[in-house]
């Protein structure tokens, strides 16, 4: 990953936790990392502890920012979400996994936000 596609998803991380604010979510966690994995944003939605993925791109040559998030990738953020569950004793919250995507369509930036995008098999 070069520093310009770091750059990129780092603002996409930043406006997708202040969509997530604006939604009324509070955020309790950014960049949660456990081994060599990483969760962009943990955060409350009422009584649900939401784990989001955010993808953003800044053109569509590759597809749908969504199809980047694999079988592998949904796996990888399930492990990190039961290890952050368990080393903080939660056991009074349903959990969630979300995805934000955010991709430049026609000179505009659009935020879509996927609920519930993937559940832990």
């Amino acid at each position: 990953m070069d520093f310009s596609t770091s750059k990129l998803g780092l603002e996409g991380e930043d406006q997708a936790a202040a969509y997530l604010q604006e939604q009324g979510y509070e955020i309790v966690a950014r960049n949660y990392r456990y081994g060599k994995g990483e969760i962009d944003i943990i955060a409350n939605d009422g009584d649900e502890l939401v784990f989001v993925e955010v993808k953003t791109r800044s053109n569509d040559a590759f597809g749908h920012p969504v199809y980047a998030l694999t079988q592998s990738k949904q796996k990888q953020i399930i492990r990190i979400a039961k290890s952050y569950v368990y080393e903080r004793d939660i056991v009074d919250k349903i959990i969630r996994f979300d995805v934000i995507t955010i991709e430049n369509e026609d000179g505009r930036e659009v935020l879509e936000h996927i609920k519930d995008a993937f559940i832990d098999r």
